[in-house]
């Protein structure tokens, strides 16, 4: 059976491979990007060398409309849509007394605003098809928070409580929604904390080492599947034991 799924921040890092897992599994991918064109175009080759096909949309989703129409045009594009991940993010390191609204707005517009009208715009699709996937890609500071970044760990923790929401509220439809909390990982985003502080960090986690971006996806991608019809409005960490229960 056709599966179509959408993957914001699908460019690079968890959302790349999140895009190429689900591509492995039989999905269709459309992903979004904001700056990062190229990457994303690269993504796109390589799902579509996985035999799937593939759709790269610009969106800046600090927009309201934009991470609305985004939807739309995914599922237009694809021919419906049966996941959304919701995966889009950045990280700001300010002390909280230095954030500004402007600064607190734009992070909770990017990490909880948009996953919020995003999923009110895949759900109907999903109910159309008879199957639907939602995950919420979250974080670690979600559970610990951020001594420098308060407006980071606060969006990521907002949505925990919408992944709960949306889990009661579209369960009588069949449709799924998680969230997965991945702890330090080998992306762009951390590659300077990692630099600076990599053996630290590396020493704090009981597994000795960060992530892998496909280690996080393969949750991800398995959370998108049939067999996990029967697990809705967790969370679901991915730290190396760096934070357990």
């Amino acid at each position: 059976m056709k599966r179509c799924a959408l993957v914001t921040g699908g460019s690079r890092g968890i959302g790349a491979a999140t895009c190429i897992r689900l591509a492995a599994k039989g999905y269709d991918v459309a992903l979004t990007y904001r700056t990062q064109k190229l990457a994303a175009e690269q993504v796109a080759a390589e799902v579509e060398r996985l035999g799937r096909r593939a759709v790269v949309l610009p969106a800046d989703l600090a927009d309201p409309e934009q991470a609305r129409e985004v939807v739309r045009q995914a599922a237009d594009a694809l021919g419906g849509l049966h996941a959304l991940i919701n995966n889009a993010g950045y990280v700001q390191r300010q002390p909280w007394e230095e954030i500004s609204l402007e600064d607190w707005e734009r992070m909770l517009a990017v990490t909880l605003t948009a996953p919020f009208l995003a999923s009110q715009v895949a759900a109907p699709y999903m109910m159309e098809a008879g199957f639907g996937r939602i995950v919420n890609v979250s974080s670690l500071r979600a559970l610990t928070g951020s001594a420098h970044g308060a407006h980071y760990a606060a969006a990521k923790a907002g949505l925990l409580g919408l992944t709960k929401s949306l889990a009661l509220a579209l369960a009588p439809h069949g449709i799924t929604v998680n969230a997965v909390c991945p702890g330090f990982t080998a992306t762009d985003m951390n590659r300077e904390a990692l630099e600076q502080r990599g053996e630290e960090i590396r020493a704090q986690i009981p597994l000795r080492r960060v992530a892998e971006p496909e280690e996080v996806a393969a949750v991800v991608a398995f959370l998108c599947s049939e067999e996990a019809g029967y697990i809705t409005g967790e969370t679901i960490s991915v730290n190396g034991g760096l934070r357990m229960g």
